[in-house]
């Protein structure tokens, strides 16, 4: 390897690493240190040998032992498990009798701005004797004032507005 540089210091310096990176015990390891200072302590005859200690359970970083914790952490995760008579009050709480009425109830507006179909499904089953309902149909018109049928006026944004309505309700008690 032949290197060709205008200056001989920097010929001088490549030559320089080339050579210390070649020579036995330089590549790549640091100095050799000495022994630390002992600051006027002395040693005092053999001293006895350290008690034998047990080697401690090394942790292992694959997959299988990544797994084990994540069982051992499952039991807080999950929700505690409900005896089979907790199980069974559960879904008869959720099969609870219910009809399907039809009928019309209007849906009021929301403070959001949107129709708010929960209360009409409410009324529509309460009209029919029901306590609560659940909206499953509803219907959509747009009603104008009389104003847009008048030839050659431009139509405003507030001349018409979307009525919703509730068609059809699941009731239950």
């Amino acid at each position: 390897m032949m290197v060709r540089s205008g200056t001989p210091a920097v010929r001088l310096g490549t030559l320089i690493s080339a050579v210390l990176l070649l020579l036995p015990g330089a590549g790549g390891t640091g100095w050799a240190q000495s022994a630390p200072p002992t600051l006027g302590l002395q040693e005092q005859g053999p001293q006895a040998a350290p008690p034998p200690s047990t080697p401690a359970a090394s942790e292992n970083p694959g997959l299988i032992n990544e797994m084990g914790k994540l069982f051992d952490k499952l039991p807080s995760i999950l929700p505690p498990i409900k005896s089979p008579s907790e199980t069974m009050n559960d879904l008869s709480r959720l099969a609870r009798p219910s009809t399907m009425v039809s009928g019309r109830a209007a849906c009021p507006v929301s403070p959001s701005g949107g129709p708010d179909c929960k209360l009409a499904a409410d009324q529509l089953c309460q009209g029919k004797g029901y306590k609560e309902g659940k909206s499953l149909n509803t219907d959509s018109a747009e009603k104008c004032s009389a104003k847009v049928l008048i030839p050659g006026r431009q139509r405003k944004p507030d001349d018409c507005r979307t009525d919703t309505v509730v068609t059809s309700a699941l009731c239950q008690n």
